[in-house]
């Protein structure tokens, strides 16, 4: 198997990793820009988006073989699994967010806000009260790489919930220039949200009724996906690896890659298996002493 040595770079002692694997294990490459894993614990399997080639892939852990799972995607970016084990998927291409339903079928979230063509969906969360949380930046709509070029009809790229139940689709936060990645905290108490464009991460308070606020900078760097783990601790995609932050915003490690990640995810049995996109078009995989959120 193709693997490559593990470097991390532990910036301040609470990190405290020991042991875990030497090696980060590549999975597959041969796409263009890998993005979006998201891991089925039914299965044991993890699903991920290939933008540019417009297709999801598959890899089966019991085999280690990869497929082709959806083709064509939408130019599927961010996914995500519902409360109940079900894909939703940013489909930037195709400018929505849909639900992937058990026999296969797919059901459309959302395509408009007030009329008006959302711009290109980008990455996608769910809340523990089955309301789904996503950023709509321009990326899929500025060339032909990963969509196609359109103008954008809201005229402003923002961050939306989305109500299954009442079919509700509300803008949470329009003051970002490119929304991007965004994860809740453990107590679903926080909303960290990417702004890549401006080169920071923010953090919102959500209140009891769902709207967000608050929205200080956490943190500055270029980044792209995030997640949280077992400890509260904030992981970022980023142009040198994955960033590590300690939840009062203090940098305390980085897992330094060959290529500049887009998006991570947690999975395997002990949710302790990080999977890695990147922009280079690999599937990375390193399990690790901590666990997923």
């Amino acid at each position: 198997m193709d693997r490559f040595k593990a470097e991390f770079e532990v910036l301040d002692d609470r990190f405290g990793y020991d042991g875990g694997d030497d090696y980060v294990e590549v999975l597959h490459r041969g796409s263009r820009k890998t993005e979006g894993p998201v891991y089925f614990p039914a299965g044991r399997y993890l699903v991920w988006s290939d933008i540019p080639n417009d297709r999801l892939l598959r890899w089966d852990e019991t085999t280690g073989t990869v497929g082709v799972f959806r083709s064509p995607s939408g130019n599927a970016n961010g996914n995500t699994r519902d409360r109940e084990g079900r894909l939703v998927t940013c489909e930037q291409g195709a400018r929505r967010v849909t639900r992937t339903e058990h026999d296969g079928s797919i059901t459309v979230l959302a395509d408009n806000y007030q009329g008006k063509r959302l711009n290109s969906p980008n990455d996608v969360v769910v809340r523990s009260d089955g309301t789904i949380w996503f950023t709509d930046p321009r990326y899929g709509i500025t060339g032909y790489y990963e969509g196609s070029p359109a103008e954008s009809e809201i005229g402003g790229d923002h961050v939306y919930r989305f109500d299954p139940a009442t079919g509700e689709l509300a803008i949470v936060a329009d003051d970002f220039v490119r929304p991007n990645g965004l994860a809740f905290s453990r107590d679903e108490k926080q909303l960290y949200v990417v702004d890549t464009r401006n080169r920071h991460l923010r953090v919102f308070d959500v209140t009891a009724d769902g709207t967000l606020s608050g929205g200080k900078v956490f943190a500055e760097a270029w980044f792209d996906g995030i997640r949280l783990d077992c400890y509260g601790r904030v992981w970022a995609a980023a142009l040198d690896g994955l960033h590590c932050y300690d939840p009062d915003g203090t940098l305390i490690a980085k897992l330094l890659l060959p290529e500049s990640a887009s998006n991570l995810t947690f999975g395997g049995a002990k949710r302790n298996n990080l999977f890695i996109t990147n922009s280079g078009g690999d599937l990375y995989s390193i399990r690790v002493t901590f666990a997923g959120a």
